[in-house]
């Protein structure tokens, strides 16, 4: 029951962040020095995680070769003496088995997972949704939600309060706080609603993209009838996945940033920016000067 895998959907369009995102994917856009997608991978590989499944679409080739070895930047980079910058790159390409597989057709996250049950197999794994970057806690969101597997074996869902003005746009958990947590605030949940009214609404306790499945995900993914837009949710999976087997919830400690929304990503920018050694003070000093 070791989790090893980590399947991280990136076929979407990037729509919000056009027209940046034309001819590259959203995946890639730069929070300070590093795409966001490298952000999450690195956290699945502080996690434990050691070989990653990118389920991508058309016109993402840049995330592949980002991943892959860079023969002649490595190359120029040596031969230049740039041995800092040499090693940053050869760091990206050495981080953990990466393979990938297409969503031919966007057709729903649900849709997306399913994509990759042939390389996950029959053994529990991670999910993990780009747009949310959480950092700075002492112990990776995802790596929180492995500790809540092990001792509980079973599938484990991040979940972070937001306010009831918001709820609407979030998938919402209901279900009542877990004694023997090893100090985590777990739930045991016991529905998923997706996107509810907030006086609908059973807590405002709203589902984030990291997420700990049982394989058997899978063959109720490929059972669960598409919604009124074509597409395969996964919280409809998920809640028939509940009814057959123990499931949890993390409300995880660090800070989340939504980068998939335009000040979300901004945000983030500006915070991780403030957390380089290297930017800090200049940036700091910067912002304290903006006649604002």
């Amino acid at each position: 029951m070791t989790v090893r895998k980590g399947v991280f959907p990136a076929a979407g369009l990037g729509t919000r962040f056009l027209p940046a995102t034309k001819a590259q994917p959203k995946e890639m856009l730069p929070l300070v020095d590093k795409p966001m997608i490298q952000y999450v991978v690195e956290e699945a590989v502080a996690s434990g995680l050691s070989e990653i499944i990118i389920v991508t679409g058309r016109n993402k080739r840049a995330i592949e070769d980002h991943f892959d070895a860079a023969f002649e930047l490595e190359y120029y980079l040596n031969d230049r003496g740039k041995m800092d910058e040499l090693a940053q790159i050869k760091t990206i390409s050495e981080l953990a088995s990466v393979c990938y597989v297409r969503q031919k057709e966007p057709l729903g996250l649900g849709h997306a997972i399913l994509c990759a049950r042939s390389l996950v197999g029959d053994e529990p794994f991670g999910v993990f949704l780009g747009d949310d970057i959480i950092g700075f806690a002492d112990s990776p969101c995802m790596r929180q939600l492995l500790d809540v597997f092990e001792r509980h074996r079973g599938s484990v869902i991040a979940v972070e309060r937001v306010p009831r003005d918001r709820i609407h746009q979030y998938g919402v958990i209901a279900g009542r706080p877990v004694a023997d947590t090893g100090g985590a605030r777990v739930y045991e949940i016991s529905d998923l609603v997706e996107k509810p009214r907030a006086e609908e609404a059973p807590s405002d306790l709203a589902i984030i993209g990291r997420y700990v499945l049982t394989p058997d995900i899978f063959g109720i993914l490929a059972e669960t009838a598409p919604d009124r837009r074509g597409e395969i949710q996964l919280t409809d999976g998920l809640r028939r996945l509940r009814q057959r087997q123990p499931m949890y919830a993390v409300e995880f400690e660090g800070k989340r940033f939504d980068t998939g929304d335009k000040l979300g990503f901004l945000k983030a920018t500006v915070e991780f920016a403030l957390a380089r050694p290297d930017l800090s003070d200049d940036f700091r000093a910067y912002l304290k000067g903006l006649n604002i």
